[in-house]
């Protein structure tokens, strides 16, 4: 993962990622307007509030539905960004109704963060989110067997490991299928760990190459959509190349995009109804998992 220092510590102190800012006088994300009610996709339910599927108060998860979910609806898991160490699934509410108006349940999970866990915690805990879809999505209208993933930054990074190492799904006690996987301006190829912010999450892992998704991909890795922002100045978009190329080499179904004048952030605003004009990044990747079967019968 290329980064610039500059602009990388100066949108992570800005909680760029997601996070709030630091201090009471600052107690609101930068994500609040993308929530706003009117700023979000109509015909959704949030069926499910505060669900604990871990234990701890990072082990809780939200499900948003169609408002008439047809009973075997597809299943999407949305795992966000914010380094490793910041991040509430509160702020993505807006992501969680727009896929839920195109028709997927949508589950959006917390995890723990960095410092409470580090490599490989966080992707410990989606698992296990996962094996909770396993055993419950059904009374919400969802497929269990039409499971999808997607996620931005370091979420993508979480949702592309899930994919690409069925050790995780296996210990969690999860054995459903990733049938699809929407990536977005996710880092997958940034060792040696240069920075503290990635050291941090990173630098005990036994085996550090061994975390690199450039490093894991087979022919059993499920097809998946690429995306990122020509100006992203945080993870650059060198990474979705690689990753691309890697799984075109082992024959597994990749969509590589680029979308002009966005960055790291705009690409995942961009799924929400306000701010959708800027790039299609929702159509392109529901097409993407209609094209995989996502959305027949």
């Amino acid at each position: 993962m290329t980064l610039s220092r500059r602009s990388a510590l100066a949108l992570l102190g800005a909680g760029a990622l997601g996070a709030s800012l630091p201090g009471p006088a600052y107690a609101f994300s930068l994500m609040d307007p993308f929530n706003v009610g009117t700023a979000m996709d109509s015909g959704v339910v949030k069926l499910g509030d505060s669900i604990p599927y871990a234990g701890g108060s990072r082990g809780m998860l939200d499900v948003y539905t169609p408002q008439n979910p047809r009973g075997n609806a597809p299943v999407l898991q949305f795992i966000y960004g914010g380094g490793w160490n910041r991040g509430e699934r509160a702020d993505y509410q807006f992501v969680g109704r727009a896929f839920a108006a195109r028709g997927f349940v949508t589950v959006i999970n917390d995890y723990r963060l960095v410092p409470e866990v580090t490599y490989p915690g966080f992707l410990y805990d989606s698992a296990v989110a996962a094996r909770w879809i396993q055993d419950n999505i059904s009374a919400f209208g969802g497929d269990p067997n039409k499971l999808y993933l997607a996620g931005h930054s370091a979420g993508a990074y979480n949702a592309v490991m899930l994919g690409l190492d069925p050790a995780f799904f296996r210990e969690a006690g999860t054995r459903l299928k990733i049938r699809g996987i929407a990536g977005l301006a996710g880092p997958y190829d940034f060792y040696p760990f240069e920075f503290d912010e990635v050291r941090n999450a990173f630098g005990y892992a036994p085996n550090p190459e061994g975390t690199q998704p450039v490093r894991l991909v087979s022919p059993e890795a499920p097809p998946m959509f690429l995306a990122t922002g020509e100006n992203d100045l945080i993870v650059k978009p060198i990474n979705t190349r690689t990753l691309s190329s890697r799984l075109r080499d082992q024959n597994v179904p990749v969509d590589e995009r680029y979308y002009s004048g966005i960055g790291h952030m705009e690409i995942v605003t961009s799924l929400g109804a306000m701010m959708r004009w800027r790039a299609p990044v929702l159509d392109d990747i529901v097409n993407f998992f209609a094209s995989l079967g996502a959305l027949d019968g």
